[in-house]
């Protein structure tokens, strides 16, 4: 079985921008793992472009300049490629995007730091359109522990305002990188539908980023989802696209039809499964999955579908 149609695609994760703040270049073409040119292939596409950065080890930047420069990159990219793609903020934007043939481009920032994890500069962050934020990335921070730093510390009651007021504004609240004690207050305190944008299977592969089946279950109870991550190291020993396959298959045997995405990490990540170099590669990982008798309209509900759901619930300003 073969798709009757070009694959359709919406990507939750990528360093696209953070890599050309560090590197140099643009997004409508590059030697890297994802760029316009490659992604005009798929049909619709949207992807959620993080503002990223190790503050840390940007000795020449605060926090908040790193956000600047890397939020006029993303401004400029998108206006020398208005042919391409364009800056959405909501699921009706993007339809306008994807009825002009374009990218529909969503904004997000990868750990709250960036933010200076104040409420003023999230509410900025939201103006400038800016519609999901990680609360940590592996740094702990105010709001919570992280994966990787004060693992045993969950949000702090400023955290828990932090969450409040996303919910609020309209913007998705994305665990990818939190500690579990934090994942388990977001489920506690977030209303509505929340995120792991780019976070795989635990029990597939043991890796502190990857999800237990009690987190994912608690992400189909809010209606949100997970989006399969193609890092080597979070997938397993070696891995190939069987690989990501069964980390998609296990997701599936907890009831996660609707709540399975695509979060490939494109650009961050050091080492992919063998046989794929970026997110053109998406499509044969979709043939793959039609051949083994999914449907199409699963296959689609992952790829697109799922995502563009949670949006159109959160995003709605």
């Amino acid at each position: 079985m073969i798709a009757t149609e070009r694959v359709c695609l919406f990507d939750g994760h990528c360093d696209t921008i953070s890599r050309c703040f560090e590197r140099g270049g643009g997004i409508r073409k590059s030697d890297g793992h994802l760029d316009l040119e490659r992604t005009a292939s798929f049909g619709p596409y949207a992807q959620f472009f993080a503002i990223f950065g190790d503050a840390a080890a940007e000795a020449n930047l605060t926090p908040r300049q790193l956000f600047q420069e890397e939020y006029a990159i993303f401004q400029r990219e998108l206006a020398a490629n208005r042919d391409l793609a364009v800056h959405c903020r909501t699921a009706k934007e993007a339809d306008a995007a994807f009825q002009a043939g374009k990218c529909a481009a969503f904004l997000s920032v990868e750990g709250a730091e960036l933010l200076d994890c104040s409420l003023e500069h999230l509410e900025e962050a939201y103006r400038l359109g800016v519609r999901a934020v990680n609360l940590t990335w592996n740094h702990a921070n105010i709001l919570s522990g992280s994966n990787a730093e004060e693992q045993e510390r969950g949000l702090s009651e400023y955290g828990k305002a932090f969450v409040r007021r996303m919910n609020q504004l309209g913007m998705l609240v994305d665990v990818s990188h939190l500690s579990e004690p934090g994942f388990w207050d977001v489920a506690e305190f977030c209303k509505g539908p929340f995120i792991a944008s780019h976070s795989n299977a635990r029990a597939v592969f043991s890796a502190p980023r990857n999800l237990t089946d009690g987190q994912f279950t608690a992400i189909i109870e809010y209606h949100g989802v997970a989006g399969l991550n193609m890092f080597a190291d979070f997938l397993g020993d070696d891995p190939d696209y069987d690989t990501v396959i069964s980390h998609l298959e296990h997701f599936l045997s907890l009831g996660g039809e609707k709540n399975v995405a695509i979060g490939g990490d494109w650009d961050g990540i050091s080492k992919m499964p063998r046989g794929m170099s970026g997110i053109q590669d998406m499509a044969e990982l979709y043939e793959r999955l039609l051949r083994r008798n999914y449907s199409e309209a699963l296959v689609r509900d992952v790829f697109f579908n799922n995502l563009m759901r949670v949006v159109s619930e959160v995003c709605t300003m």
